[in-house]
């Protein structure tokens, strides 16, 4: 036998006694990471437990360890960084005691402001709060959306209330050319007046070891004659803790009918959930579109793509935000909306023809955002979207006996 071979049973051996001597019976759960056919960079590893709701920690057969968190639902997740091809790691959770958490969700009176340690991440938008600008007529004022978004150096990505376009706001979802009941509300140019965007309620606000979050109730308010709900909107946002100079948000949209009248969203280019960049990416030169197709702003409009860069000198330094669109979203890989001249982004599946949200079809929209600092690394957003839409799977091998 090789001197390599034999190096190789030793590592072998070494692994195997270090697992079994880890996994001791004061472990609550075991269970096994399955690898993809190419190397993770980063995995965000989710899987049902029948774990309490809690922070936990998850040691691997080497003895590594990371957070563990499992939600209301039993949902258990965990990061993993640098996965090789194919590989398995298997895991022993316990029990962590009483620690601050690592991702925290702040309420305030307008906000619910979200940090990872030390770091700000984004803001969610409660009450329609103040404007920006006197002279911005009080039709705009808008709540339910995310802004500031920061990168991990703290240079701000989004923009609200721009002076040429008022209805932009950072992250946001709204409708534009719809039909419902016979009128035609549009509740992305809130300056018509026919329709609007607000925030119902907030179900639920969390903070944790890996991630924070909230769930928002919205309503499509069809303001052409008597005001009335058209469209039912809940916003589930997870914030996950900070990992490999990224910030990581997941960002799940449910849509569903308010009446018995369904509401037609017609063919248009723009419309869903819409990105506004910083405003120091007003100039043309000032800014950059890439697609998962190698697109740019000069041939990317009303093409298809699976992750969106959009990037620029930020306080003099280069910043930027990539755009995942899940593979069980409506039309994907979706028709996108670069705009022409301003910093403004938009995954628009109208533009591929119009469609109906019905009680039989409540719609689930579901995108991952991604900011950093310095230029974009296509071979790494590339793998990010791998992960988004092909989560690692994972095998349990012993589960929770209280």
């Amino acid at each position: 036998m090789s001197k390599l071979r034999i190096l190789w049973v030793f590592v072998i051996v070494v692994s195997l006694f270090l697992f079994q001597s880890g996994c001791s019976e004061d472990g609550l759960i075991e269970f096994e990471t399955v690898g993809a056919d190419q190397m993770r960079p980063i995995a965000l590893v989710t899987f049902a437990s029948d774990l309490p709701p809690g922070d936990y920690i998850a040691q691997d057969h080497t003895a590594k360890t990371v957070p563990l968190q499992v939600d209301e639902n039993g949902q258990a997740t965990l990061i993993m960084m640098r996965v090789l091809p194919t590989s398995i790691t298997r895991w022993k959770v316990t029990q962590i005691a009483d620690q601050p958490h690592s991702v925290v969700a702040h309420a305030t009176e307008h906000q619910v402001q979200f940090t990872s340690g030390a770091k700000n991440v984004t803001h969610y938008q409660v009450t329609k709060g103040n404007l920006i600008a006197p002279d911005i007529p009080t039709i705009y004022q808008r709540s339910g959306y995310l802004h500031p978004v920061w990168t991990p150096n703290g240079r701000v990505l989004t923009d609200d209330y721009p002076p040429d376009f008022p209805h932009h706001h950072g992250i946001w979802a709204a409708w534009t050319k719809t039909t419902f009941q016979g009128r035609n509300p549009d509740f992305w140019n809130m300056g018509k007046g026919t329709g609007r965007v607000d925030v119902h309620s907030i179900d639920h606000i969390w903070s944790g070891s890996v991630h924070a979050g909230l769930r928002s109730n919205h309503r499509y308010i069809d303001m052409i004659n008597d005001p009335e709900v058209a469209l039912l909107e809940s916003w589930n946002l997870r914030v996950y803790r900070h990992v490999e100079s990224l910030h990581i948000l997941d960002l799940v949209l449910i849509q569903s009918l308010a009446t018995d009248s369904i509401l037609v969203l017609n063919e248009h280019r723009y419309g869903g959930v819409g990105f506004r960049g910083n405003r120091a990416w007003k100039a043309a030169d000032e800014v950059d579109f890439f697609t998962s197709e190698g697109r740019t702003r000069k041939d990317g409009h009303a093409t298809r793509a699976r992750w969106v860069h959009i990037g620029g000198p930020v306080d003099d330094q280069y910043a930027g935000i990539a755009i995942l669109s899940h593979p069980d979203s409506y039309e994907s890989p979706q028709p996108v909306r670069i705009h022409p001249t301003e910093p403004f982004f938009n995954y628009a599946p109208t533009q591929a023809g119009a469609f109906s949200i019905t009680h039989q079809q409540p719609m689930e929209w579901k995108y991952r955002f991604i900011t950093y600092d310095g230029a974009r690394d296509s071979k790494l957003l590339e793998a990010l979207w791998q992960d988004f839409a092909s989560p690692l799977s994972v095998r349990m091998i012993r589960t929770y006996s209280p």
